[in-house]
């Protein structure tokens, strides 16, 4: 990794210093990874968060959205711009340092939970198969206005029939001279109303993973129809049902080369499910700070809340494991940042996934029984306690339910064993 050399002395104390309230370089621990440049950009994520969001959120949440004008004050203020390439107006780093992107969506998180300037998030998981895979047409087409905030773009690749099931999608793109004619349905799009174009995964090949395509829609484009779905969770940056009738898509705007989306689509479920991690880590991380707190406050039978054992007990169970996830998290991100082959990390950022869901879903879980009556009412001390616990299910199951991720880790250790194993036999002939 560049940027100066790792901290040779404790990190400076920033922030909340009740012990496991941030993350330990937040409170003078010694790190191998973080060094002035990520310093730095705490203190500016933090210093444009607590001004330009937090003071907001909650009524943007209860309203259900937020001015995108603040998408492009975050690139201005150079909040944003680390997530992209310069080509683009972006200022990523090279080579990539995946702890810039940990600490935005660390800190996005902590000021709003999971339920503001969700756009930005998947602009960030949208963008990356044009980037990556994507003509000059398409990268000039919508790079540097998505980069900048003036335009979205939504990954849509999950439908009613097809959500972890990636291979088992029906939406069809069909070849008509120089055009694609997409036919389809999407379901539990992040951000499709705020979205201007869509990264979408179409069938245009035979059954199974073989017959899978990318393709840029533009909501502009006729036969584009969004619709917003009530969700369970908090929810300012939109989930959306979208129906494709007969849409004309461009040839030109094939993402890569036709039949090769499956592949796409894994590379970018890595990134994703990282992204998850982070924020479901904060979440626990901020379950456990409002509960300690309120523990040293609380008087119950005569006593601070904090003087019962099984409060402590409960406590010290959240914080065991959400440093196990943060460390979990680092070394994924180190991992990266190193310029490890996406194609090695998959089950790591699968496990990493349910490590965090289910590490969220305790802490939540905790939260509310030690704010009692109050983490049932969306009002009062424990109204954020109340959210956190409705946006379990929100980790959870997108970017790929637990059992689905715990069974796909496995099969690729099945699969790695056989190989080795079958190299051993033939050594030994």
């Amino acid at each position: 990794m560049s940027h100066g050399k790792a901290t040779s002395k404790p990190t400076e104390k920033f922030g909340e210093q009740i012990a496991f309230c941030e993350p330990a370089w937040y409170q003078g621990f010694y790190s191998p990874y973080y060094k002035e440049t990520h310093i730095k950009y705490r203190a500016l994520c933090r210093s444009f968060l607590e001004k330009e969001v937090e003071p907001y959120a909650e009524d943007w949440i209860a309203s259900g959205s937020y001015p995108n004008e603040l998408h492009e004050k975050a690139h201005k203020a150079g909040i944003t711009g680390i997530l992209f390439p310069k080509e683009f107006g972006g200022a990523r780093p090279e080579p990539y340092d995946a702890f810039l992107e940990l600490i935005l969506w660390d800190e996005f998180t902590r000021v709003a939970g999971a339920g503001v300037f969700g756009a930005a998030e998947i602009d960030s998981m949208a963008l990356p198969p044009i980037v990556n895979f994507g003509s000059d047409y398409l990268k000039n087409k919508v790079g540097r206005d998505v980069v900048s905030g003036k335009k979205h773009i939504a990954l849509a690749i999950s439908e009613p029939w097809a959500g972890s099931d990636v291979a088992g999608l029906r939406t069809t793109a069909v070849r008509d001279g120089d055009f694609y004619v997409v036919s389809g349905s999407k379901k539990w799009i992040t951000g499709g109303l705020t979205a201007d174009y869509f990264t979408v995964a179409v069938r245009t090949g035979g059954p199974g993973m073989g017959g899978i395509s990318l393709i840029l829609l533009e909501k502009s484009m006729p036969g584009v129809n969004i619709r917003r779905m009530q969700t369970q969770f908090d929810n300012a940056h939109n989930t959306t049902f979208i129906t494709l009738e007969d849409v004309r898509v461009p040839v030109q705007n094939l993402i890569g080369a036709e039949n090769m989306g499956f592949m796409m689509i894994m590379t970018n479920f890595n990134h994703e499910r990282f992204l998850i991690s982070i924020k479901a880590a904060r979440i626990a991380r901020m379950c456990y700070e409002m509960s300690i707190k309120y523990a040293l406050e609380r008087e119950t039978f005569g006593k601070k809340l904090i003087s019962h054992q099984i409060i402590r007990f409960k406590l010290a169970e959240m914080a065991r494991q959400i440093e196990s996830l943060q460390d979990f998290v680092e070394r994924v991100a180190f991992q990266f940042s190193s310029g490890v082959p996406d194609m090695k990390m998959g089950g790591y950022c699968a496990l990493l996934k349910v490590q965090a869901s289910k590490t969220y879903e305790y802490c939540a879980r905790e939260a509310s029984q030690i704010f009692g009556g109050n983490s049932i009412v969306k009002e009062g001390k424990g109204k954020k306690v109340e959210s956190a616990y409705r946006g379990v299910r929100a980790m959870a199951i997108p970017g790929g339910s637990e059992e689905i991720l715990l069974d796909f880790a496995i099969r690729q250790v099945a699969a790695q064993a056989n190989k080795l194993q079958k190299e051993k036999e033939k050594a030994r002939l």
